[in-house]
């Protein structure tokens, strides 16, 4: 056996041992059927399953939970696929997954959801079985749970921008760089816009981003409060899409040198001239939900130095909105119903403010 063979199959091994979450149609059959029967939605006079009430991407959480918690059991060889629903969610195993979890996960907030997601998904494929042991689990995780701050990873909403806009412009002249330019307006884009990530992921042009008289909005009529959301897109950033539409998303779309063009053959994803995704990746398909999670992330550690997730964007502007003008903007300017989710920064602003106002008379004393 060559050293190149044994490289690949160590690889191969070391790829087997990822944690990863187990797809719906790998679940044991019985918790799939549930699963499926959950999942259906309400008829006339025939009422839904038990997670019909939610929307695709909520539910899809729980799904993505409860693999996880398959892929343990695999892992350590206590999965059995012929079992009835849930009969593998017991409390012994699910004391092994959590003491793996801690392990593994830094946040005591994401091991605490992961089990709540857990026992919602549980609860869904057999809506008759008890699962109260799970939910005192679940509160005793939460009272433990030691949230971050997030304010020592925020960036402002204005540097943001100033950020992605200086590197898309930086890409300009070279065509190798289209992702980083991509990348630029999608930073400068959310910071200016922050909806929700699975709207901003899934944007598609002439669909839920469209050009009206010379002007970009964003016309999004599903949304997780359930109205809809309708913003224009500041005309700043007009020039930046107009040049990203033209050049650098055709470069993405692979039809530029013979070698992308057999990439793009060889690959499994859409076709970009036969879809309207706003976001195309290096392989000429649209970008998934978990891509541009990925890019976001990566793109503000580089240019600020802090990564931060597109949830970060939506607390960012917030606090950005609460130091300029008001709270009650960044409760419209996020869509949020109640108003108490916009008071934390509000509160961190109005601190930040009083300490800046104090350095500048400080500065003029000196």
């Amino acid at each position: 056996m060559t050293q190149q063979v044994q490289h690949h199959e160590a690889k191969a091994g070391r790829r087997k041992s990822l944690v990863r979450s187990v797809p719906i149609e790998d679940w044991p059959a019985a918790d799939r059927r549930g699963w499926e029967t959950a999942c259906q939605p309400s008829r006339r006079l025939v009422r839904g399953g038990a997670a019909s009430h939610l929307g695709a991407d909520t539910r899809s959480d729980p799904a993505r939970r409860y693999g996880y918690y398959l892929d343990f059991l695999n892992r350590s060889g206590q999965l059995d696929l012929e079992v009835e629903a849930t009969a593998l969610v017991t409390p012994e195993a699910v004391a092994a997954f959590i003491t793996e979890l801690q392990s593994r996960v830094k946040s005591s907030v994401t091991v605490s959801r992961s089990i709540y997601k857990l026992r919602r998904a549980a609860e869904c494929i057999t809506p008759d079985r008890d699962f109260t042991w799970l939910a005192e689990i679940e509160k005793d995780l939460v009272l433990r749970e030691r949230p971050k701050d997030k304010f020592d990873r925020l960036v402002t909403t204005e540097h943001l921008v100033r950020a992605g806009g200086e590197y898309f412009r930086q890409a300009e002249g070279n065509k190798s760089l289209s992702g980083a330019a991509r990348n630029g307006l999608m930073v400068a884009l959310l910071a200016l816009d922050p909806i929700r990530l699975r709207n901003f992921a899934t944007l598609e042009i002439g669909s839920n981003f469209v050009s009206l008289d010379g002007k970009w909005w964003i016309v999004l009529d599903d949304t997780k409060s359930g109205r809809p959301d309708h913003r224009p897109v500041p005309v700043l950033l007009t020039p930046l899409i107009a040049r990203y539409l033209e050049l650098h998303r055709v470069i993405l779309c692979g039809d530029e040198t013979p070698r992308r063009r057999r990439r793009v053959q060889a690959s499994t994803a859409p076709r970009p001239d036969r879809t309207k995704a706003l976001w195309i990746s290096r392989f000429a398909g649209p970008l998934s939900y978990s891509e541009v999670e990925r890019v976001i992330t990566e793109t503000t550690r580089v240019l600020t130095g802090r990564p931060m997730s597109p949830h970060l964007f939506r607390a960012a502007a917030a606090t950005s909105a609460a130091l300029s003008l008001s709270p009650h903007l960044a409760s419209a300017l996020l869509q949020h119903a109640d108003s108490r989710v916009t008071e934390e920064h509000y509160n961190r602003a109005s601190s930040l403010s009083v300490a800046r106002d104090f350095a500048a008379l400080i500065g003029r004393m000196r």
